[in-house]
C-alpha cells in the first residue's frame, strides 16, 4: 500500500511541473506517507525452494536474508528481506523503497529490517542462534571487522574521520547487541543461492510497483 501511493504521489507530480502550490502539497503529503509502516507479509508454511543453510542445526537457530538494489547510485533504491526458523518455515519476508539511496544504504537496511523483524516476534534473544546472510562484503566486513573500531574511537575511522553511513551502522550496532548469539555470512549475489534472490525479487519488485 505504502509503495504504490508514494509512486501515485510521484506520477501526479508530472501532472503539476509548474504548479508551486501543487506540488509543494504533493510533497507534504509523501512525507506523512514515509512514516508509514513497512509492508512485511507473515508467512506459516514450509517453503521447499528455500532450504536452510548448512549452519542451521539447532532448534533455536533463525536465518535472517537480506539485499538491496538501487536503480542509479545515487538513486531510488529498495531493500529486501527474508526470516526462516529451524524448521525452515518462511516466519516473513518483506521490502521497502526509498525514492534517493545508495546500494550501500539499501544493503545495510536490509539487514536492519530482517533482525528488527526477528525481535518483534519475541524470541529468547538470549538462547537464539541467529544467521543473518547477505551478498555485501561491505555490510559482512563491516559487522564483523570495521565496527567495533569505529565505535571504541567514537564513531570514527582510523584517520579520525565519521564513517560514511554511520547513522546506519549505529543502528545495526543497536540492533544486533540486542543478540546474544548472531553471525554474519557472505554469500555470493545472483549466484543461484535461493533465499538471496528472493531477497533481490521482493527489492526489485518494490522499484517496480513505485514506478522507478
Amino acid at each position: 500500500m505504502k509503495k504504490k501511493t508514494l509512486a501515485f504521489f510521484d506520477k501526479l507530480k508530472s501532472k503539476f511541473p509548474d504548479d508551486k502550490k501543487a506540488l509543494s502539497s504533493i510533497d507534504y503529503l509523501k512525507s506523512q506517507i514515509e512514516d508509514w509502516e513497512e509492508e512485511v507479509e507473515e508467512q506459516n508454511s514450509t517453503n521447499g525452494e528455500l532450504p536452510l543453510p548448512k549452519e542451521i542445526k539447532s532448534k533455536n537457530a533463525y536465518a535472517l536474508f537480506s539485499d538491496g538494489a538501487c536503480r542509479g547510485n545515487p538513486g531510488p533504491g529498495a531493500w529486501g528481506m527474508v526470516g526462516q526458523n529451524a524448521k525452515g518455515e518462511v516466519l516473513f519476508k518483506g521490502s521497502g523503497v526509498e525514492t534517493t539511496t545508495t546500494n550501500n544504504r539499501m544493503e545495510m537496511m536490509g539487514a536492519i529490517e530482517a533482525m528488527k523483524y526477528l525481535l518483534s516476534e519475541g524470541v529468547n534473544t538470549d538462547s537464539a542462534e541467529v544467521y543473518l546472510y547477505s551478498d555485501s562484503k561491505y555490510v559482512v566486513d563491516g559487522l564483523k571487522s570495521w565496527m567495533q573500531g569505529w565505535k571504541n574511537r567514537g564513531w570514527k575511522k582510523a584517520d579520525k574521520k565519521t564513517p560514511e553511513n554511520v547513522d546506519l551502522w549505529q543502528e545495526l550496532d543497536r540492533i544486533s547487541s540486542s543478540f546474544s548469539n548472531i553471525q554474519y555470512l557472505w554469500v555470493k549475489g545472483h549466484a543461484g543461492h535461493p533465499q538471496n534472490e528472493l531477497c533481490d525479487q521482493l527489492a526489485n519488485e518494490a522499484l517496480d510497483d513505485s514506478g522507478f
